[in-house]
């Protein structure tokens, strides 16, 4: 039986990547919904603003890990053992770092050694996220027809957006069974504690999925190379170069919007309970999960993935203005609704990333650089927000600071690709056999 034209093992290889993808959703999302209430549990009180931006400078030290995680684990994992071999070890270390958080001392207790040992899991953690990515969107992209990759790598990418939704609604739940004084004692580790289940219910789906063709084909022809990334780096060339660029500001984005919502409409509308905040959160990204399938089916009219990406890029530009000013300048109602609007036309960028960046190395290298392309571009993202806060400081506007980095991070994404090469054309050879 088929779904889709494609058979039931293809299917749990698409499943797999898509949840590694809604564990990341889960996770990241999890850290910045609680980002507010544990900058003075990991922080003194007395440093104010500060506290906030030193915990969202956590974001940061998970980003600057992930590269090194793709690098590595792709290079002596996915591109020589397998993709679902590395996979599978990525989601256990990734899900029992990812809860750990939940253990940690706080501040009153331990003094520095609470952020620097809450800094140190981060990283770990996001040594094993970085590899999700480059493993999971080869899995996925390798094993199905190059006329289906653009909605089904849609659908992977939108594990994300489906982890984001799950964990504000698991968040909302829990704040409002403890109530704010008690959630802000020790709800926020049972939140943590939560992220084993997607971690375990990947696990069992993994272990049952079987590994890609061209993977299996590449071990049999003895084409595997030696090390991968040498091979990336001599031959990655101008996709490695304009990918990274692209990604650096896609991300920047995606950091200021999805991961600074949770605390952004907080410092909006003070009146706004975490419940809510939270509420609101679990729809926008509801709303997201629309923009990104629509987007992977609408790119198939365009036939190429670079040309869909660049139009979803140019309208997601034209509407940051508006979008900013209604944020803040409307009620809370008008705020959730613009940044709905905003969650729908960023996630159609995300649509045909999937298909492009696997598309863009070969099959010797694949992993490592599809992982390396996306997840370098996060370093930048990971200091994001706490750009924003910190240059607010300056301009003495959250507005001007937070509209004027959205500005600049589309510029580098845009600038990233126009330069790039489009990487599918009907009638041309598929390059993912490649």
């Amino acid at each position: 039986m088929e779904v889709y034209g494609l058979k039931k093992n293809t299917w749990f290889q698409i499943i797999s990547s898509y949840a590694g993808w809604l564990m990341d959703g889960y996770t990241t999302i999890a850290y910045a919904l609680v980002a507010s209430t544990i900058s003075t549990i990991f922080f003194p009180s007395s440093l104010k603003i500060y506290g906030l931006v030193f915990t969202f400078l956590g974001l940061a030290v998970e980003e600057i890990a992930r590269p090194f995680g793709s690098l590595i684990m792709g290079n002596f994992l996915g591109d020589k053992l397998g993709r679902k071999k590395m996979l599978t070890i990525t989601i256990l270390g990734f899900s029992i770092f990812a809860a750990s958080k939940g253990l940690l001392p706080t501040y009153v207790q331990i003094g520095i050694a609470a952020p620097i040992l809450l800094y140190i899991i981060l990283f770990i953690e996001g040594l094993f996220a970085g590899a999700e990515y480059g493993g999971g969107t080869t899995l996925s992209m390798e094993s199905v027809p190059s006329s289906k990759r653009m909605p089904v790598g849609a659908f992977v990418q939108s594990g994300f957006g489906t982890g984001f939704f799950i964990v504000s609604f698991v968040s909302a739940s829990l704040a409002n069974y403890y109530g704010g004084a008690l959630f802000a004692s020790f709800g926020w580790r049972i939140l943590f504690f939560t992220t084993i289940i997607p971690g375990i219910l990947t696990l069992v789906i993994r272990y049952i999925t079987s590994e890609t063709s061209i993977f299996t084909d590449m071990k049999k022809n003895k084409e595997i190379l030696r090390e991968p990334v040498t091979g990336l780096i001599r031959k990655g060339g101008k996709p490695l170069l304009f990918g990274l660029i692209f990604t650096s500001g896609l991300l920047f984005i995606n950091s200021i919007t999805f991961s600074y919502y949770p605390a952004l409409m907080g410092e909006l509308h003070s009146s706004l309970t975490i419940p809510l905040i939270d509420t609101y959160n679990a729809y926008i990204n509801l709303i997201s999960l629309f923009g990104v399938w629509i987007g992977g089916i609408v790119a198939l009219f365009f036939g190429g993935r670079r040309k869909a990406i660049l139009v979803y890029s140019i309208i997601f530009t034209i509407i940051t203005y508006p979008i900013a000013y209604f944020a803040f300048h409307g009620s809370a109602f008008v705020t959730f609704a613009v940044f709905s609007i905003q969650a729908f036309f960023e996630a159609m960028i995300f649509a045909t990333l999937p298909a492009f960046l696997a598309e863009s190395f070969s099959k010797r290298y694949r992993t490592t650089g599809v992982g390396f392309t996306y997840n370098g571009g996060a370093i930048l993202a990971g200091f994001a927000i706490s750009l924003v806060l910190y240059t607010s400081t300056f301009t003495r506007s959250l507005f001007v600071s937070w509209t004027l980095w959205f500005f600049v991070a589309e510029a580098i994404m845009l600038f990233g690709m126009v330069l790039s090469a489009e990487t599918f054309k009907r009638g041309r050879p598929d390059r993912i056999e490649a």
